[in-house]
């Protein structure tokens, strides 16, 4: 089954929470443009109202509202923001290389490119790989979905993670003067939402075995 086939299997399974008629209409379309394409609640983007459909360019600010969510797609990257959410997306002649990850929860996907991630005091280069963040007062959660990632901050010695499926989640402590990387538990995302985003892009999570979920599904 092809990414855009399963996600639109899935989204039926969800049903009006699943996704906004606008976010239905353009998968039928076959056509995905970059923007803001699902919107629970409230969200602004550069401090200004969105709604589902707005445009999103590099170099804008996006904020979702208290007990909102929003998906975001940047050509071959997509976000989905949780409640209280605040992600800055730069780049270069029209591709994406840096996510700031002001504060929040986050769940992306990135393209094969080189990508830095910023939130708090830690710096990730990525590389085509499934990410999630929460930024807290004190320290940074971190799951590598699928991947490789090199981790870097204060006082701390560059961290490589790869991952196939979940396996090294960790806690990010930001305090000063130094930064540490500690395993921490899964938590607040899921499999589902790794292949909806990344069928809004066209792609499937590497998890996926002629789509079907692991054995070990989260």
């Amino acid at each position: 089954m092809s990414p855009r086939r399963d996600l639109l299997r899935f989204i039926a399974t969800l049903g009006a929470a699943g996704a906004s008629g606008y976010l239905r209409d353009v998968l039928a379309a076959g056509d995905l443009p970059p923007g803001l394409h699902r919107l629970e609640g409230s969200a602004t983007i550069n401090g200004k109202p969105a709604a589902a459909g707005s445009k999103v360019n590099l170099g804008d600010r996006i904020a979702t509202g208290a007990g909102s969510s929003a998906v975001v797609v940047q050509k071959g990257d997509a976000f989905l923001m949780r409640a209280d959410t605040v992600i800055e997306i730069k780049g270069d002649n029209g591709v994406l290389t840096e996510l700031l990850v002001a504060s929040g929860r986050v769940l992306s996907v990135f393209a094969k490119k080189p990508v830095t991630v910023k939130a708090a005091v830690a710096t990730i280069g990525i590389r085509g790989t499934g990410a999630y963040l929460e930024v807290e007062k004190d320290s940074v959660y971190f799951c590598l979905c699928y991947g490789e990632a090199v981790i870097e901050g204060p006082q701390m010695e560059p961290k490589v993670v790869k991952t196939t499926h979940h396996e090294s989640p960790l806690v990010l402590t930001t305090t000063t003067p130094s930064m540490a990387a500690q395993p921490g538990p899964f938590r607040n995302h899921s499999d589902e939402e790794l292949v909806m985003l990344e069928a809004l892009v066209g792609r499937e999570p590497p998890f996926m075995k002629g789509g079907k979920y692991p054995a070990n599904k989260y």
